[in-house]
């Protein structure tokens, strides 16, 4: 299994990168350009990207989703972002607790720090550098379309199962994995 520690990164405001709240006007506007967003090929089948240039040297993704389809959970390795939905609508379901990124396999999670939310029509979401969620795409019959955006570039992606309370660490996805 890779290494799970996250590498060591420099404070977003120390190397003057994009905030999150940033990321997230970024997201915001991309998802209202039309062209763009029409410009995505769509699969039945399976999620669908574009890599997008970012505000600050952020990474940035333009991702078609299927009906029925999500990522898992999943967390962005230390780097903060944002994401708004262009077309459809989403569910985000994350964990409202701070999760350690090393020296564990499986966490028992206190009730309570559950949360949900959908997104459709350009809202979105901001998160920091430690958030956990998953992000579904409900529909039975319609694609969806979003915008996401981190800072730094994603170092790796921690991959996680849950059965009832019960996260646990899969797998841990480097760059090459999704490019």
């Amino acid at each position: 299994m890779p290494d799970v520690r996250t590498p060591a990164r420099p404070r977003p405001d120390a190397t003057g990168g994009p905030t999150a709240a940033e990321l997230l006007d970024f997201a915001r506007r991309t998802a209202a350009d039309t062209s763009l967003i029409a410009s995505l090929p769509l699969d039945p089948e399976g999620r669908t990207w574009i890599r997008l240039d970012g505000p600050g040297g952020s990474e940035a993704w333009l991702i078609g989703w299927p009906p029925g389809t999500g990522t898992g959970w999943h967390d962005h390795g230390g780097s903060h972002g944002a994401f708004a939905a262009a077309a459809g609508e989403l569910t985000e379901q994350s964990l409202a607790a701070q999760l350690p990124t090393e020296g564990w396999k499986t966490l028992e999670l206190a009730d309570g720090v559950d949360r949900q939310r959908k997104l459709a029509d350009g809202r979105g979401r901001a998160f920091g550098p430690h958030h956990v969620h998953q992000v579904l795409n409900p529909s039975e019959d319609a694609h969806a379309v979003s915008v996401h955006a981190y800072y730094p570039p994603l170092p790796l992606m921690r991959r996680y199962s849950r059965t009832g309370p019960v996260l646990r660490l899969e797998e841990v996805e480097l760059p090459e994995d999704w490019r």
